[in-house]
């Protein structure tokens, strides 16, 4: 019997990736790396194999009999040192892809991210066909995806049949590794002081499992198909996620120059930054997408945003009370104060210029 092999199944969206394979009946293995958390696949009928896959002969092993490819893992923390980012998202997938051409492997969908297309012009939406904007250069996690992705899209001109998915900024139920969804546990524990303006594409994490199913059966050798849902504005998420976990919203947003300086300030500080220009570089850009790519070739149809929120700040509340700001909480008044003065000055420099 032919193997469905899933990389990346202790994380958010390759555990949903392998439980709706487990649910079509597939047999499936899973790579496991030391250490990792299995508490998101302890329940799923796999074949577990310990496997780094930078390492080519594990790989090589984990490929054994396999007929499809779910090459789900990679690492997505903006903190990440450069080396490390490119060791995960290039170096891995080269091997992987190597590996599988090697082993005959019938079918690989590559999970690569909405950063390797790049962010939107200021308003718009981007789709597919977008030629990378010049100023999301050197953010090393969006380097280490456009790679990443530049791997698999080599592989398929070798020969191996591979589809690459983009999912957008990934919500839902049972991140336990806190990768994507970190940002809604900070902000119920209030841990984000400012912010900038920008914008950001929110999808589900068992929709966007659900793109990698429909990309396996319906996608096009070598084509991509972004998996994303609503556009956000930051205003407009922290607000949502305000209403939904009676948390108040950062009350300061900071214009990005000012938010870099103080993202730069924080970083010669000893111990960890409250924020990293990286993650400022980032979140001041403008995410927003559209998927009807996904939509009209794949048949691909993403659940409701709202439920997506509620599901992620129903999960992290459920797991984390004791250490989370109760319903009610506002920022402090400090950080209030300076709210209302920044937006006392930026509404008079609005007048005069």
């Amino acid at each position: 019997m032919s193997v469905t092999l899933v990389t990346g199944a202790t994380g958010l969206v390759g555990s949903y990736v392998a439980r709706l394979l487990q649910e079509r009946g597939d047999s499936l293995r899973v790579t496991v790396r030391e250490g990792s958390p299995l508490a998101g696949i302890a329940d799923l009928d796999a074949e577990r194999v310990r496997c780094d896959l930078r390492d080519r002969r594990a790989v090589r092993r984990a490929l054994r009999d396999v007929d499809r490819v779910f090459h789900v893992a990679g690492r997505t923390s903006l903190r990440s040192p450069r080396e490390s980012l490119f060791s995960a998202n290039v170096d891995a997938t080269r091997i992987l892809m190597e590996e599988a051409q090697r082993a005959g492997v019938g079918r690989v969908v590559h999970t690569s991210s909405m950063a390797a297309v790049g962010p939107a012009r200021w308003g718009e939406t981007a789709d597919e066909r977008q030629p990378f904007p010049v100023e999301a250069q050197g953010i090393h996690y969006v380097d280490s995806k456009r790679e990443g992705e530049a791997e698999a899209l080599r592989a398929a001109a070798r020969g191996l049949d591979v589809v690459i998915v983009c999912p957008g900024h990934v919500f839902g139920r049972g991140d336990v590794r806190r990768s994507s969804t970190e940002l809604v546990r900070r902000f119920l524990r209030r841990e984000i002081p400012a912010y900038v303006d920008g914008a950001i594409n929110i999808v589900d994490a068992e929709d966007v499992a659900r793109g990698h199913l429909l990309a396996a059966e319906h996608g096009v050798t070598g084509e991509r198909y972004l998996l994303g849902n609503r556009n956000f504005t930051l205003d407009r998420l922290f607000a949502d996620l305000g209403r939904i976990s009676g948390v108040e919203p950062p009350a300061v947003k900071l214009p990005r120059v000012a938010a870099l300086q103080v993202a730069l300030a924080m970083e010669t500080l000893p111990g960890r930054p409250a924020v990293t220009v990286q993650e400022v570089r980032v979140a001041a850009l403008w995410w927003a997408f559209r998927s009807t790519k996904a939509k009209r070739e794949l048949g691909w149809t993403p659940s409701h945003h709202e439920d997506t929120l509620e599901a992620t700040v129903d999960w992290y509340r459920e797991r984390e009370a004791r250490v989370l700001a109760p319903a009610g909480t506002r920022q402090p008044i400090a950080l209030r104060a300076a709210g209302y003065g920044v937006r006392r000055v930026g509404g008079v420099l609005g007048r005069v210029l």
